[in-house]
């Protein structure tokens, strides 16, 4: 595996899980976005909104078109609104946040350009997410993967339930494809490049516990025990009150969306500060890639190459080079079949963005 690689530059500092005494039920104030979307609605808690996200006939849900629509729509709302402060992305789905990207709407691209218009729109929309002037706080329970992480990790705080549903991802490479709104180049300077190239390369799942040591994830919340309501329901709304608690404790700038490094995070960063180093980290990374796939799958070669771009040549060259994946994607859409030898990894799901 790359971490085995690389693992040395990386050792997590021990979590913490916060727990809350309850859970009180608050009425949302009137919003006429309950009435006319399908995908997202929205209401408002003292100054926090809350964004709930269901899509209809699905047991999970993906980022198609309509969902990224609605989901533009309401921000929009949000951000023009003087009456709210923050706001809490939530699912309503049990067991699923965002699965990922619908995988049927990237497989009726016919052309490279309409499979880089995508990925240019969702970055568009991540990074305005990732530079609001309000707070967001991602409430995460069950499957947060794809274009699902890639949400998440664009919002300024996460929260997760400590259960085993709850798993975070990049499982494109699996599909022949590599994360493409913006996954390449924030995965890197959240969690250091040998973690993120060990997620990206590998598609594994990461539990929520090690998300937070990790730093991909803010906090932690114990998940909820039988009581009137059923157990995963219970779990939803306890998520919610300690999120919009959050939320507005980063409003009120109580709480700091800055994450304290460990010693071996820093000593990490300043290694990464030395070409030399990084040269030999996508060198042995690139070399252990080669010699799994033997070349005949390009989209783990593309997710070093974007990485690599980013980081040598700034943030803007790397999402050009991210959004410009047709022909590792047409070329993936042929081999998505098969099984694609990236980095072992037993846990990883091909068919997490198959929805």
């Amino acid at each position: 595996m790359a971490s085995r690689a690389i693992g040395s530059f990386r050792r997590f500092p021990a979590s913490k899980t916060l727990r809350c005494p309850g859970y009180i039920c608050r009425n949302f104030a009137g919003s006429s976005a309950l009435l006319t979307r399908t995908h997202i609605n929205y209401g408002v808690k003292g100054d926090v909104a809350v964004v709930r996200i269901n899509s209809p006939n699905s047991k999970v849900n993906t980022l198609n078109k309509e969902l990224q629509s609605e989901f533009v729509e309401v921000m929009n709302e949000i951000w023009a609104s003087d009456q709210i402060r923050s706001a809490v992305l939530i699912s309503s789905k049990p067991g699923c946040f965002i699965a990922g990207a619908d995988i049927n709407m990237l497989a009726a691209c016919k052309t490279n350009q309409e499979v880089t218009q995508i990925s240019q729109e969702g970055q568009r929309i991540f990074e305005k997410l990732e530079k609001s002037p309000k707070p967001i706080v991602a409430a995460i329970s069950g499957s947060c993967l794809g274009g699902g992480l890639e949400l998440a990790i664009s919002c300024q705080y996460r929260i997760a339930t400590k259960d085993k549903k709850t798993v975070l991802g990049s499982p494109e490479v699996l599909l022949g494809i590599l994360p493409g709104a913006g996954g390449t180049q924030r995965l890197p300077k959240m969690v250091g490049v040998p973690a993120a190239f060990d997620m990206m390369l590998t598609g594994r799942n990461i539990h929520a516990d090690r998300a937070k040591k990790m730093g991909l994830v803010d906090q932690l919340v114990e998940p909820l025990g039988p009581g009137l309501k059923p157990p995963e329901e219970r779990t939803i709304e306890y998520l919610e009150e300690v999120a919009v608690t959050f939320a507005k404790g980063l409003a009120d700038k109580k709480i700091s969306p800055k994450r304290d490094k460990g010693l071996v995070d820093k000593l990490t960063s300043v290694a990464m500060g030395i070409p030399f180093v990084r040269q030999q980290i996508y060198k042995k990374v690139e070399e252990k890639v080669r010699k799994q796939t033997k070349g005949l799958y390009p989209a783990p070669l593309k997710i070093i190459d974007v990485v690599k771009t980013g980081i040598e040549q700034g943030s803007d060259a790397g999402y050009l080079s991210e959004s410009q994946d047709g022909e590792s994607f047409t070329t993936g859409k042929r081999r998505s079949q098969d099984s694609s030898p990236v980095l072992s990894n037993p846990n990883s799901k091909s068919h997490a963005l198959n929805h």
